[in-house]
């Protein structure tokens, strides 16, 4: 006997919301490896760093604690930012099961898929990889990696999601994101 229409309609939510997901997961950390791959053996034909443009750069950094370096002389610091790191991605996944909403499904997806390539890099190198520097007007940001721009994409994705969702819901309009 065939299943029931909306268990049917439910198992293909489902299953188009966790392709998705790994879709993201797979480009981002992919993405992340190869150009690790790339980057590094070029940056070190050239010295400490490939300029680009004025203002980019390509350089080799090993970030042994969190964002800006934050953590990283603590003790065993390469397993509690693994394990945090892990548990944010778990709470993540959790609230992506609950939504049903399409661009809170993305921001989740790129969140997850950050935290997980930053996750891989600690385990196999116990350091973060980060490649891409800008620098301009005598100011200077922190290296980082695409990794780190899928979770920052992932979390205004989010902030985007919750203020749409806020006003439609002030206002009675249907939110169709």
């Amino acid at each position: 006997m065939p299943a029931p229409y909306f268990k049917n309609q439910k198992s293909k939510k489902f299953m188009m919301k966790y392709s998705y997901l790994s879709a993201i997961v797979i480009l981002i950390v992919l993405s992340h490896q190869l150009a690790r791959l790339i980057i590094f053996p070029a940056v070190a034909a050239h010295g400490s760093f490939l300029e680009v443009t004025p203002f980019f750069s390509l350089v080799e950094v090993w970030n042994h604690g969190i964002s800006f370096g934050m953590a990283k002389g603590l003790p065993y610091g390469q397993w509690v930012l693994s394990v945090t790191s892990l548990t944010i991605t778990a709470i993540m996944l959790y609230c992506l099961h609950k939504t049903e909403n399409k661009l809170s499904i993305s921001a989740f997806s790129f969140v997850v898929a950050g935290a997980l390539g930053n996750v891989l890099d600690r385990i196999r190198f116990g350091a973060v990889a980060d490649y891409l520097d800008f620098h301009a007007f005598g100011h200077h940001w922190p290296a980082f990696n695409f990794t780190d721009v899928a979770i920052v994409l992932g979390v205004f994705l989010l902030l985007f999601a919750n203020i749409v969702q806020s006003l439609s819901a002030r206002h009675g309009i249907a939110n169709r994101i």
